[in-house]
């Protein structure tokens, strides 16, 4: 991973040297500020030339601009000055982080002509760029195909933003910085070769957010035999590597007020088990702990942030591997409920990790609700593809809760539908249910399975196997894994669940 930018912040002063990124809203108009960063009137001359015209989150550049002690003088497209909302504001940050290119001296003019930047727009300038500056290299020795050693540690960039008031930009940095570092955690996890990160090492990151005040309670597999987890330890009876549970437990709420929850599925490394998956593209099952991840970036961020909530965190960890020891198709197992599941597929084991992880959640903790999120399904992708997660829940509060916070944060979420007709999928006459309804309507079926086990409870199921692990790349992500759901969860928790 390169090192994180610093970004500081300062009053509008025309800086004098290093890399200068000024903002242009949709027509090339400058501000007063970002004139003064260009005295010899050289940004319209490029700006014709490029044809450019302050598209949002475009951007055009001068080489050591004449005039000036620049090293490069550039712009970036704010777009229409009445869209400028937050995502606006994330991706003319990751704009600008592009914009910088090898520049370690970067200066911001954050002032859109005809629009005014709050503390929080420009907060979110920096978030952006911290957000678009990461690239997860650690294990990459040289920098390039020719040969070139990677930079040494240790030299981030430095991003100074202008603005009107930078201490209050300062202090609304620090609130959405605590989140970007949740983002971050997760997409680190999720990038991590299987290799390295199994359930024990995942466990132990988890167990690092005792630093920031979280209680931390790592269960073993002998603590969830005693608790009848058995549709979980089935899933990673087939490895070597044993099994684990995080519980995470931030309390900066009122002492009596009931916990939120959040449950991630977190299958370190998944081959199918006995029914093996294709080996094309089998490496990306490193990824299907990705809802995980999530989970535990998302508790760091509250925590980081000091949120005024109490949060349970929970994450079941599991390897799926195809061992002489493996469960087989035709097993039936019992749940932590007391309800039986008929094994048809072994490769549909996230449901059997969460039925689990959701029954101990409501069982142990009583919460106001339950939100877990799993990379559970390829059907999911077939109807949604990369842009939404699949949204499903027993409870519309929620779900509309869930719908408006994706629309701000644009980690998007789309309703599906649930029903009875979609429970006789998974009947079947030898246990009280089957781990899988078969192809049809299969992302339905396996969030019809979860909901057997939340009693009630107001939940909601992500499916983010298209959003959270090879995502397109966007303005403020182009690593393989996204980070999906931190953002999303804290917008949620923030908008209705504190004070």
């Amino acid at each position: 991973m390169t090192d994180k930018p610093t970004i500081s912040f300062a009053k509008f002063a025309a800086p004098k040297k290093g890399s200068v990124i000024v903002l242009a809203p949709e027509g090339g108009k400058l501000g007063e500020a970002a004139r003064a960063c260009d005295p010899a009137d050289i940004l319209p001359k490029v700006f014709a030339a490029a044809d450019f015209s302050g598209k949002l989150a475009t951007s055009v550049e001068a080489l050591a601009p004449q005039g000036t002690s620049y090293d490069r003088l550039a712009a970036v497209g704010a777009g229409k000055t009445d869209a400028l909302d937050e995502q606006a504001w994330l991706k003319i940050g990751g704009a600008a982080s592009a914009a910088a290119k090898k520049a370690t001296e970067v200066t911001v003019v954050a002032e859109v002509a005809g629009a005014e930047a709050s503390a929080r727009d420009v907060a979110l300038i920096g978030l952006g760029i911290v957000l678009r500056s990461y690239t997860f290299d650690k294990y990459k020795t040289r920098k390039d195909e020719n040969g070139a050693p990677k930079p040494a540690a240790g030299k981030a960039v430095k991003f100074t933003i202008q603005c009107a008031d930078p201490a209050a930009a300062k202090k609304a940095f620090a609130e959405a910085s605590a989140v970007g570092d949740g983002v971050l955690l997760a997409r680190d996890l999720v990038n991590e070769p299987a290799n390295v990160l199994g359930p024990v090492e995942f466990a132990a990151h988890a167990k690092e957010l005792e630093e920031l005040g979280v209680k931390v309670d790592i269960l073993t597999e002998k603590e969830m035999k005693k608790l009848g987890m058995r549709a979980l330890l089935g899933v990673a009876q087939g490895s070597v590597r044993p099994p684990r549970m995080a519980v995470m437990r931030w309390n900066g709420g009122k002492a009596k007020q009931k916990p939120v929850a959040f449950i991630g599925k977190g299958v370190v490394f998944d081959t199918g088990g006995i029914s093996i998956k294709p080996a094309a593209s089998m490496e990306d099952m490193k990824g299907d702990m990705a809802g995980a991840a999530t989970v535990v970036g998302l508790i760091h961020a509250l925590a980081a942030r000091k949120a005024k909530v109490n949060a349970v965190g929970i994450i079941g960890l599991v390897e799926n591997m195809p061992d002489g020891n493996a469960q087989r198709p035709g097993d039936i197992v019992t749940s932590m409920s007391g309800q039986t599941i008929e094994i048809i597929n072994t490769d549909a084991e996230g449901r059997l990790v969460l039925a689990d992880l959701l029954w101990y959640c409501n069982e142990e903790f009583k919460p106001q609700f339950m939100v877990n999120l799993a990379t559970l399904t390829g059907a999911v992708l077939v109807a949604l593809g990369n842009s939404h997660a699949g949204l499903f829940s027993n409870n519309d509060t929620l779900a509309e809760r869930l719908t408006a916070a994706g629309t701000v944060t644009g980690e998007k979420v789309w309703r599906m539908p649930m029903g009875k007709e979609y429970d006789k999928l998974i009947d079947t006459k030898n246990a009280d249910m089957k781990n899988t309804g078969g192809r049809h309507a299969g992302s339905i079926t396996a969030a019809q399975f979860l909901k057997r086990f939340v009693d009630g409870t107001p939940w909601a199921h992500l499916d983010v196997a298209g959003t959270a692990m090879s995502s397109p790349s966007s303005e403020i992500n182009q690593s393989w894994a996204s980070g999906y759901g931190v953002r999303l969860l804290d917008r949620l928790v923030a908008d209705h669940y504190e004070g």
